[in-house]
């Protein structure tokens, strides 16, 4: 089970037992050592909690097929630390899950202390299994034949295999940085032809139409940021100084451009207010069209960007990114992910795949952490992007592209996660 929402399968599981002859309690226990459950919520707002009476009324019935009395079912779903609260799904499926599981190693952390009540009543200890992606369904085509050519033609089989991966250094920079420039292209192209959709289907203002990246310039660093528009994932936070982005963004001989796309969910007024910013901030003529927001959000874009932009961007406030994965597609495509260490980018920096940051204070103040960002930006993301040799590569930047794959593709990939 992943989450406590599906939690109410063991019930079912328990019934069918008790309808064969066995006790509740016997019947629990046989279902326990069948079942693992994964839990990826950080913030305890997110676990589902039923009130008392709910569950009295909607599993009155239910519970005399189970062979036991109300009172000791409502036990099993009661966190200890907040007993009156309600019904609690994740307790309940600890509680009744003989493997458990978080989703990273620094959520490990998290978990167990969300949770350590739980354990010391079960004496019952969490691991972690980090999430990973299915890489045939992320990796670009034009990328998979690179590594056809490089790699062999069986490398998807064995994806797994770190050995494997050592491979990608006989990889000419030439060659990947040219398979990189295609990917790009394909993703500007795919922006600019939205952008004129939408301006011949609904003669948008042209404002919006500018603010969807249709004046994006192919030789500049692109900066990726796409995903749910949570608040703790603060996308708005490299807006935090408008006048130091601006001269990041429009400096004369190292430009950079960012696009943005996401979307929050219906009832997350704050997210819809996150997008709202973004989108006025990219139709600021100040900014000279290097901020895009991209309408939409779907997996077919989704993929573009991921494979597209040169530089994938994550700031999220800890501890709430319990692992995150939009990082593992855009690494396995050779763009360096650029994230606040939390979720598996804790695990997966080497110094050498990317760039990380932590907070010198425990406060997780915006303010300097956008501070870092910019400082890292300047000083060290945009001059070895610009860093070109005669033949217009910029070969250490490929170096850490192709770090980032070798690391990224063996260890953060779905089979690793089920073996």
């Amino acid at each position: 089970m992943n989450e406590g929402h599906s939690a109410f399968a063991i019930l079912e599981k328990i019934r069918l037992r008790v309808e064969d002859g066995l006790s509740f309690w016997k019947a629990a226990e046989e279902v326990k050592a069948t079942t693992i459950f994964t839990t990826h919520t950080s913030v305890l707002a997110g676990h589902d909690v039923f009130p008392f009476f709910m569950m009295e009324n909607l599993f009155s019935s239910y519970i005399t097929s189970l062979d036991i009395d109300i009172k000791s079912f409502l036990d099993l779903g009661k966190d200890p630390m907040n007993p009156e609260a309600g019904f609690n799904m994740t307790a309940f499926a600890l509680r009744m899950s003989g493997y458990i599981n978080a989703v990273s190693k620094k959520h490990n952390d998290v978990t167990q202390k969300m949770w350590h009540h739980l354990w010391d009543e079960q004496n019952n200890e969490i691991e972690y299994i980090t999430n990973g992606i299915h890489i045939p369904t992320w990796i670009n085509p034009h990328m998979a034949a690179l590594f056809d050519r490089y790699l062999g033609p069986n490398w998807l089989e064995h994806h797994d295999n770190t050995s494997i991966w050592e491979l990608i250094d006989d990889i000419p920079e030439i060659e990947l940085w040219t398979t990189h420039r295609l990917l790009k292209m394909h993703l500007i192209k795919i922006m600019q032809e939205r952008a004129r959709k939408r301006w011949l289907e609904e003669m948008a203002d042209p404002s919006i139409v500018l603010a969807s990246g249709i004046m994006f310039d192919p030789n500049s660093l692109t900066i990726g940021f796409a995903r749910r528009f949570a608040s703790y994932k603060r996308a708005t936070l490299v807006l935090y100084d408008l006048d130091r982005l601006r001269k990041i963004l429009n400096h004369p001989r190292r430009p950079v451009q960012i696009v943005f796309a996401g979307k929050a969910h219906p009832s997350d007024d704050l997210g819809k207010q996150l997008i709202q910013e973004i989108f006025n901030a990219a139709k600021d003529p100040s900014f000279g069209c290097r901020l895009a927001f991209v309408e939409d959000y779907d997996e077919d874009l989704a993929q573009y960007l991921v494979q597209g932009v040169d530089l994938w961007l994550n700031n999220p406030l800890p501890p709430f990114e319990a692992s995150g994965t939009s990082g593992m597609k855009a690494s396995i495509n050779g763009v360096p992910h650029f994230s606040r260490l939390d979720g598996w980018w804790s695990e997966g920096y080497n110094g050498l795949n990317g760039w990380a940051f932590d907070s010198v204070q425990e406060s997780n103040s915006d303010l300097i952490d956008s501070k870092i960002i910019y400082d890292i930006l300047e000083n060290e993301i945009v001059p070895l992007y610009y860093e070109k040799d005669g033949s217009g590569i910029p070969r250490n930047w490929v170096k850490v592209m192709k770090e980032s794959i070798k690391n990224t593709a063996p260890r953060f990939n779905s089979r690793r996660m089920v073996k």
